[in-house]
């Protein structure tokens, strides 16, 4: 069992073994998904809950989920499906599968135009280190943090974990980040100042927001924390509101936890709560086979009813 650092066991959602023999026999026969516009279909949905419901003991996991994502202290959750990728490996069953229970915390929608429902995330060895894609350490942000509507969960899937041992997903509670900071760079970090990354082929997600502040008015379930750690070498910010920046990234590094993903595992983030980022991948990952480095797949998913602030 990899090791969880800092980290709530009750976001950890282990599944009974009945259970498990349920969901194998289910994503077995799930039919592919449709998806219209962006989004995946509400036919699809339905047929997909209907599936889950002859599962008695899927009510057990459906609403610990949902606390541990939208409770009074929810964030995140683990949902580990191991046993299950073992039994259906991590092909389209499998997906079909994960694509349903998700379904059931919010709508599955694709943003990005030019990739697919799931989208790779592998490991490129030439890539800019510090890239989703790359071998470093990806520091905390939460994804698409110059649309005025980003997505309002991200959810990564383990397909395979670092063969090296290494790569730990890092996790920080943005809000109460905020919470320990000085007035100061509160006032700093609601200024329309920061900015980072392009905007385009994408769908459902608003319009460009650029500047932005990294904190706004809204309440916590519609707002967001506007951070990613990239933005403090490349938006040109000016000194004070830097400062501000950087005092937000150590606060939310003083409060990480970590949690190594398995194969079956995947992790859903609420983005208006928390923050994630990864840990750098283990040193020697040009001796690993192409087919063997790590490989997650993401998933965005779209609250019902959401919006998001006007374009600057």
């Amino acid at each position: 069992m990899p090791e969880i650092v800092n980290a709530d066991s009750d976001r950890f959602i282990d599944l009974p073994k009945e259970l498990e023999g349920d969901l194998i026999e289910i994503g077995s026969t799930l039919p592919a998904w449709t998806v219209e516009g962006a989004y995946l279909a509400d036919s699809t949905i339905e047929r997909y809950r209907t599936k889950l419901d002859s599962a008695p003991l899927f009510n057990e996991i459906r609403g610990p989920l949902l606390a541990a994502l939208n409770g009074a202290a929810g964030g995140y959750a683990v949902v580990r499906l191991g046993n299950i990728a073992q039994a259906l490996g991590v092909g389209e069953q499998f997906l079909r599968l994960a694509t349903a229970i998700l379904a059931e915390v919010a709508i599955p929608f694709q943003p990005f135009q030019r990739w697919p429902l799931w989208k790779e995330i592998g490991t490129n060895l030439n890539a800019n280190p510090g890239l989703s894609t790359g071998t470093g350490y990806n520091a905390f942000h939460m994804d698409l943090v110059n649309a005025t509507q980003p997505p309002d969960y991200t959810t990564l899937l383990c397909v395979r974990p670092d063969p090296l041992g290494a790569g730990a997903s890092i996790l920080s509670n943005a809000r109460e980040a905020v919470s320990r900071l000085t007035p100061s760079s509160h006032a700093l970090l609601s200024d329309v100042a920061y900015s980072y990354g392009g905007f385009f082929d994408l769908s459902d997600v608003g319009e460009e927001y650029t500047p932005f502040p990294v904190l706004d008015d809204e309440p916590e379930d519609h707002g967001f924390v506007r951070f990613t750690a990239k933005m403090l070498a490349e938006s040109g910010l000016g000194e004070r509101h830097a400062h501000a920046a950087k005092e937000l990234a150590d606060q939310m590094v003083a409060g990480q936890i970590s949690y190594t993903l398995q194969r079956g595992d995947f992790l859903i983030v609420n983005q208006h709560r928390w923050v994630h980022g990864r840990e750098p991948l283990g040193d020697g990952q040009h001796d690993v086979a192409p087919e063997n480095r790590r490989l997650l797949l993401q998933l965005f998913l779209r609250s019902a009813g959401a919006t998001g602030p006007a374009a600057s």
